[in-house]
């Protein structure tokens, strides 16, 4: 499999390009371009993967994977959504695909209660918090695993990347009501596991 890594230095002048102008130079020749877009959706890509197979070394796989198939399909990004849109849907549809493959797809209605280690972690965090962020991280992927497969994913754009309820839904191929529905009963589960209350999810609607 062709693989795709990720550069020290991201190509000069790339950081202040939209991703549709990134998209354009690169199919017109200019290939280096793509690592300003492996740059901005790392992280983004590999919270979702994650999300779905529950591991993390194959959540690295999935993002590589994803990095390939979208550079080889480039052509075929049409710009009606955002190319971010477009790089997470060949992200999820990659992730579900090994899950089915490996015969551990989650059914979709279940919902299990947590196992009581679920956390939540507000963005913006303060210098102490900063300090604590790789701990908190492993908690929150923790307690995100008690989850069922179809409302981590849900979670994880709306209340952690802060997609829109209606960018959500194109990623995951879900109606808008899905997408609000999963994420109200992913809240409701991890503050019952915290003993109720909680601060409530950011993301815009």
């Amino acid at each position: 499999m062709t693989t795709i890594s990720t550069p020290a230095h991201m190509p000069v002048g790339g950081e202040a390009l939209t991703d549709e102008e990134v998209v354009r130079r690169v199919l017109g020749g200019e290939g280096a371009l793509f690592e300003v877009l492996m740059r901005r959706y790392n992280q983004r890509l590999y919270r979702v993967a994650r999300a779905i197979v529950r591991d993390e070394a194959e959540a690295e796989d999935v993002m590589q994977q994803a990095y390939v198939s979208a550079y080889a399909h480039l052509g075929q990004f049409a710009q009606r959504s955002r190319f971010s849109t477009w790089l997470t849907r060949i992200a999820v549809h990659e992730a579900l695909a090994r899950n089915r493959r490996r015969g551990r797809l989650t059914e979709m209605d279940a919902m299990p209660e947590t196992d009581g280690s679920g956390v939540w972690v507000a963005k913006g965090p303060d210098p102490e918090q900063q300090a604590l962020s790789g701990e908190l991280r492993r908690v929150l992927e923790d307690s995100l695993d008690a989850l069922p497969e179809s409302h981590r994913s849900v979670f994880v754009l709306r209340a952690v990347e802060g997609l829109s309820t209606a960018e959500a839904a194109e990623c995951l191929g879900l109606s808008e009501e899905n997408v609000k529905t999963r994420l109200s009963r992913s809240r409701a589960m991890l503050r019952r596991s915290r003993g109720g209350g909680g601060a409530r999810a950011p993301g815009r609607q």
